[in-house]
């Protein structure tokens, strides 16, 4: 019974975390606060988490293992590589829309002035994002035999750079303008790509 209060506490700790970095942009979250908010002791925050980077960490893990288990069902699913590429970026822009605190992670934000590491791991989610992108639009030409009008290469660093810029305007807006919002337009312009 206790292994399933700490995972539960663990969650709610990471709850609070992500919610304090969607109602407080640009300040800092310290673990006395953190711990208020939870409505626990600081060291009660240090027996789920040895430090307040492993809390980063958690969201971090939450947020690639959330991605690439929908991603890898999409690639499975899907056969078609043009839709499995809508698919993919919509799913991203989705999760950051029901996410706002963590999509302050995902642009960095919410990390200055923490350990160097947690930048370089969401710096790594964005080149597996980037790269997944390019193998689905590599095996369009083996599995469709269709060409690109351009490098896959090419073609998926410019839907990672239009993601990670719905993003960032997201938390520029204040969580105003929604990543998806006109997401079938715009993706309507990219699909000129594909021809």
């Amino acid at each position: 019974m206790p292994a399933v209060k700490k995972t539960n506490r663990r969650a709610q700790i990471l709850q609070a975390l992500a919610g304090m970095l969607e109602t407080n942009p640009g300040q800092r979250i310290t673990t006395a606060k953190l711990a208020e908010k939870v409505g626990v002791s600081e060291a009660a925050l240090y027996r789920h988490f040895p430090s307040k980077a492993r809390m980063f960490e958690g969201l971090i893990e939450f947020i690639e293992e959330t991605l690439f288990t929908r991603i890898n069902k999409i690639v499975n699913e899907e056969k078609d590589s043009l839709t499995r590429c809508q698919m993919i970026l919509h799913l991203i822009l989705g999760f950051a829309e029901k996410n706002p605190g963590i999509t302050r992670i995902l642009n960095g934000d919410a990390l200055m002035g923490e350990q160097e590491r947690l930048r370089a791991r969401i710096a790594k989610l964005y080149e597996r994002l980037e790269t997944q992108l390019k193998q689905v639009l590599r095996e369009r030409k083996l599995r469709e035999g269709k060409t690109l009008s351009a490098d896959e290469a090419i073609i998926a660093n410019m839907l990672i750079c239009y993601t990670d810029g719905r993003i960032n305007l997201f938390i520029r807006s204040g969580f105003t303008r929604k990543p998806t919002e006109q997401f079938n337009e715009q993706w309507a312009a990219f699909k000129q790509m594909f021809v």
